[in-house]
């Protein structure tokens, strides 16, 4: 007897537990959004990097500084680019005309030379020759004369063109050594580092003294006063986003409170370690006060239906079927979805009652 009481006990148990959870539709506002995240910048916000590796010798600004266009931010020392401007000074001076004028004289010394014994063997070639039409001498000797004359022509073309050569290389490096010392001067003048627009100092990574390469970011620099949504989207849902829907951004620096944006840009490149793209938006209902890299959750509108019949989304079965109260199943039409419910378009009425499917 005890064992048959145990079992209806454990009997009834079950059925009530087995109960499903039953609802009528409601009539209401539906929206479907499509969820995004991500962080609050400045506009124009940018990273400032150094030109040159070396060491920071003043720092102009503080953070939270405005900053004009141009305005210095700090200053970069490095040895090396003072030894680069003296190294390429001394390579101005040795590739001068005035550094190579010895060998530009050697090489018209031995023109001057080659150019009178080019004159003298043509004299006497020219002597031979008249010797020759007198019958005086040999033909073996007029044809040495002609000989030493054409050889005399060749050496002196040889030393006139290897002068011209040297000018040339001297010329050609004297313009290089000129055109290398004008770039590390040109470098150098980098080492102040300057604001790219007019905006405030958000952020200094460096202090005096610390050592800067051209990897590193040194600053964040960016627009006083106007701030822009950065965001992300899943690739999945990117083809919905269009410029100017109405995002609703909750941020966890204002906890219970809602402000509204709206979409201005859609970035056409995927990150594809993520699989999202960024899309920009601007405030339309801001709160007081911002900051660059404020974190950020949004959802951005994509329609809005009014008097909507609606249903919880797990209520559905295959996303196509309801099960009524006394355990029918119907087809339904449906249309808006969020997070937690579904608009039912056709096949069900604020009337009907319907049950949770047991999972």
């Amino acid at each position: 007897m005890k064992l048959i009481g145990s079992i209806l006990i454990i009997f009834l148990f079950i059925s009530c537990g087995e109960e499903q959870e039953k609802v009528n539709p409601k009539e209401e506002t539906i929206t479907e959004s499509v969820y995004a995240s991500g962080i609050v910048k400045s506009s124009d916000q940018y990273q400032v990097f150094s030109p040159v590796n070396g060491i920071i010798q003043r720092i102009f600004v503080t953070e939270g500084d405005s900053i004009k266009q141009g305005g210095s931010i700090l200053q970069v020392t490095n040895e090396m680019a003072r030894l680069n401007i003296e190294g390429a000074q001394l390579g101005v001076e040795s590739a001068s005309i005035n550094a190579n004028r010895d060998k530009l004289n050697e090489l018209q010394a031995n023109i001057n030379f080659l150019k009178t014994k080019m004159q003298n063997d043509s004299m006497l070639m020219e002597r031979q020759r008249g010797l020759w039409n007198q019958q005086i001498g040999t033909r073996i000797e007029l044809e040495q004369r002609e000989l030493a004359y054409r050889n005399s022509i060749a050496g002196y073309d040889a030393a006139a063109s290897r002068y011209r050569d040297l000018q040339r290389q001297i010329n050609f490096a004297s313009e290089q050594s000129r055109n290398n010392l004008k770039m590390s001067k040109t470098v150098a003048g980098d080492f102040t580092i300057k604001s790219n627009m007019n905006g405030k100092v958000y952020s200094l990574f460096k202090n005096e003294g610390e050592m800067v390469n051209t990897q590193t970011p040194i600053a964040v620099i960016g627009g006083d006063g106007e701030f822009i949504l950065e965001l992300q989207v899943d690739e999945y849902d990117i083809g919905k986003i269009l410029p100017g829907q109405k995002v609703l951004i909750t941020m966890d620096s204002y906890k219970n409170n809602v402000f509204e944006a709206e979409v201005t840009r859609v970035l056409p490149l995927m990150n594809e370690r993520t699989r999202s793209f960024t899309i920009e938006a601007i405030f339309t209902k801001r709160p007081a006060a911002l900051y660059p890299n404020l974190t950020t959750e949004a959802n951005i509108v994509l329609q809005t239906r009014e008097n909507a019949i609606t249903i919880p989304r797990d209520f559905l079965v295959n996303d196509t079927m309801v099960i009524l109260a006394d355990g029918k199943k119907r087809k339904v039409v449906t249309g808006v979805m969020d997070f937690q419910k579904v608009e039912i378009l056709s096949g069900l009425t604020t009337s009907d009652e319907i049950m949770k499917p047991v999972e």
